[in-house]
């Protein structure tokens, strides 16, 4: 028997976990428009070419993706997206394995996909536009 037998209490599982997923794309995304010097220069420093169109496309991936992750909308292709994000970043950003903190990092983002990719597999949830869209 589940921990959470409750039809009611199931059905907020994957909107609860969507949630949580896009807290930390909601506030990167948010930090970087914050803090546009910054984050500029980080992307400068791990020489990505075209520093201003890297910057534009990972704040509007993180913002976008995000909301969209929470509402439920086209859900498992912004999970795919956000996944394959978080892998890019841990493989740009966080590569010197040697650096405990960049090792933790690196981990989390391989986690975070991990997560993604659950809900790429089982979709949305009951309470999602996909779900009222008839995509669930």
């Amino acid at each position: 028997m589940s921990p959470i037998s409750s039809p009611g209490a199931i059905a907020l599982l994957p909107v609860t976990g969507r949630v949580l997923m896009s807290a930390i794309f909601l506030v990167s995304g948010a930090g970087k428009l914050a803090t546009p010097a910054a984050t500029l220069a980080t992307i400068e420093a791990a020489h990505l070419p075209l520093p201003p169109v890297a910057y534009a496309a990972a704040t509007f991936v993180e913002l976008v993706g995000g909301l969209l992750l929470i509402v439920g909308y086209r859900t498992r292709l912004v999970a795919l997206v956000l996944a394959l994000f978080a892998v890019a970043t841990a493989v740009t950003f966080h590569t010197a394995l040697g650096d405990q903190n960049q090792m933790f990092h690196f981990l989390k983002n391989l986690a975070m996909a991990g997560g993604l990719l659950q809900i790429v597999a089982f979709g949305a949830g009951l309470f999602s536009l996909d779900a009222r869209q008839g995509r669930a």
